[in-house]
């Protein structure tokens, strides 16, 4: 009697768990998240890792260099060593064969220059105020500079009234075609050697006059040189013949590998060169003049 009511209650017992049995997952394979993978491309491509697209190398080896130079500072001067001085403007013209690297299509200086202001890694100053770095240009104006939206008024086909129609502006990095450069040139004592410092780079563009008779070129910004140096030395630079070469462009100012003539020199009345009643020789004569005269400056402290 005992062994027939034990076996009706294990009966019982097994009616009640055997639809939760149905119901346990019987698989004991570990369950993986499904990946996103590109369509045709295998897991174990080398361009995928961890299901995300990777570029490959464009190169033999990877430049880090570049990026992890640091600048050296310059050298401290003391007032007193500084017997002679005169503040310089010059202007590059980036048509001329070894000026080319500036408008290097891959990644031009402007280019550089406008990224830099936009992410705020570099400063930039309204020429408004000036050539001496007195008043800091505002985003608003940087940023309609580098492009924008114009409001631009066109004629219907159809319904022939005037319509508000929203234009996308985009920057043309080869409108810059000049560069000008303050700089100052100085004779230290303590070195006895003439030495030469560049304070300032300013791109150049060219506006059409309201009258529409004549084009004006101003300058779009003023870069505080000595800010920027660290900047433009993790850039690369184009260097002719050798892209092993590692130049930056803190390189081309500092070892001075670009071609550029003066355009105005400090003087009493604050005249420049280049003014439009000059001829083009005549300024050539001018600016060639002001060049012999600060190498025979240092020629005439020593004698032989």
């Amino acid at each position: 009697m005992k062994f027939t009511q034990a076996l009706a209650a294990l009966l019982l017992l097994f009616a009640f768990t055997a639809p939760a049995l149905a119901q346990t997952p019987t698989t004991t394979e570990e369950e993986t998240p499904s990946t996103f993978t590109l369509p045709g491309v295998a897991d174990d491509n080398p361009l995928m890792q961890d299901g995300d697209f990777v570029a490959p190398l464009n190169d033999i080896v990877e430049n880090n260099s570049m990026r992890e130079r640091r600048v050296l500072a310059y050298e401290n001067l003391r007032e007193a060593d500084i017997m002679w001085k005169r503040r310089i403007w010059r202007v590059i013209d980036v048509k001329e064969k070894i000026n080319l690297p500036f408008i290097n299509p891959q990644r031009p200086l402007i280019t550089i220059l406008l990224e830099a202001a936009q992410n705020g890694d570099l400063r930039v100053f309204d020429p408004i105020g000036g050539d001496n770095f007195s008043m800091l240009m505002d985003q608003k104006t940087l940023s309609s500079m580098a492009g924008g939206v114009d409001s631009v008024r066109v004629l219907n086909p159809e319904t022939y009234e005037e319509e508000i129609v929203l234009e996308e502006r985009v920057f043309d990095p080869t409108s810059v075609l000049r560069y000008r450069i303050q700089e100052m040139w100085f004779f230290d004592k303590e070195s006895s050697t003439m030495k030469v410092r560049i304070l300032g780079i300013a791109p150049m563009i060219q506006e059409t006059t309201e009258s529409s008779t004549r084009t004006v070129e101003r300058p779009m910004f003023w870069v505080y040189y000595p800010e920027a140096r660290q900047l433009l030395a993790n850039e690369s630079a184009f260097a002719y013949g050798n892209d092993a070469a590692n130049r930056s462009w803190e390189d081309v100012f500092e070892y001075r590998f670009f071609n550029s003539y003066i355009t105005k020199a400090s003087n009493v009345l604050d005249e420049r060169i280049d003014r439009p009643e000059r001829s083009g020789r005549e300024q050539l004569r001018e600016s060639e003049r002001i060049k012999q005269e600060i190498f025979n400056y240092e020629q005439d402290l020593w004698s032989y």
